[in-house]
């Protein structure tokens, strides 16, 4: 299915990484949409690419607890289908403090800009 939202650099970066097999689309697993499926692997991904290094401790912390609501709804559904399930976050920032929630998450720094 068509890309959900019409945020284009956070678009572009579902495509290139990892490189998504099917550019300019989000894959329905399980019944959730996830914004890759990587090419020749069974691996989906979610991409993080809001500029999460500019908020204040406060809303770093309330980030982090929406996403892992949604993690892990993903990553459930993943598993459920036979899938492993990676994050992509923009930053170091973002991806300690994802490891830091629940270590263990599978979370790669994309370097994607905003």
């Amino acid at each position: 299915m068509r890309h959900a939202g019409e945020d284009v650099p956070h678009n572009e970066c579902a495509d290139r990484f990892p490189p998504n097999r099917y550019p300019g689309m989000d894959v329905f697993v399980g019944g959730e949409r996830f914004d890759a499926l990587q090419v020749g692997a069974r691996v989906l991904w979610e991409i993080k690419t809001h500029r999460f290094d500019t908020y204040p401790d406060f809303i770093r912390r309330r980030e982090v607890e929406r996403e892992l609501e949604q993690i892990q709804g993903e990553r459930t559904a993943a598993a459920a289908c036979g899938y492993d399930f990676v994050i992509g976050v923009s930053t170091q920032a973002h991806k300690d403090a994802l490891i830091e929630a629940d270590f263990t998450l599978n979370v790669v720094v994309t370097g994607c800009k905003r």
